[in-house]
């Protein structure tokens, strides 16, 4: 079952989001800080398949924190920053340092929490697929290992 980590300061929000993933029978842990987060990220048995994390919280660059303390604990977890005061370049700043997507909070017309499960169900299948690329390279011997470059 999919491990999912959601990180938001606002109580009502990640309530209502990991109570959603939860219906889609997701394994679903929440952290309400910056702080909580790094924590769960770092001292989780296994890393998280998806981390859902606010992009503001106790700092202006919350979510960008989250999501390199997720990739650097395991390179291959999807993450998606949600934010309420969502730009252009701030969108561009999270998918080039590695965010597997970006939403906004607030979409007129949208139910941003079918959207996030539909993101979650993407995000997995991606990390699924990668992660089967990766054991067909170390099958095949195309995969280096970083020990034997310094032997």
């Amino acid at each position: 079952m999919p491990h999912i980590l959601v990180i938001d300061d606002e109580e009502e929000v990640r309530t209502a989001v990991a109570r959603r993933l939860r219906r889609e029978s997701y394994r679903v842990d929440d952290a309400g800080s910056q702080a909580e987060g790094r924590d769960k990220i770092a001292n989780a048995p296994q890393p998280y398949d998806v981390v859902v994390t606010d992009m503001l919280m106790e700092q202006q660059e919350s979510g960008i924190a989250m999501l390199e303390a997720a990739l650097s604990r395991d390179l291959f977890t999807e993450v998606i920053v949600l934010t309420a005061y969502g730009s252009v370049a701030n969108a561009v700043e999270c998918m080039k340092r590695g965010a597997f997507d970006y939403v906004e909070k607030s979409i007129p017309g949208v139910d941003v929490y079918d959207l996030l499960t539909m993101k979650v169900e993407k995000a997995l299948d991606a990390r699924r697929n990668a992660l089967r690329a990766l054991r067909r390279l170390e099958e095949s011997g195309r995969l280096a290992h970083p020990e034997s470059d310094f032997v």
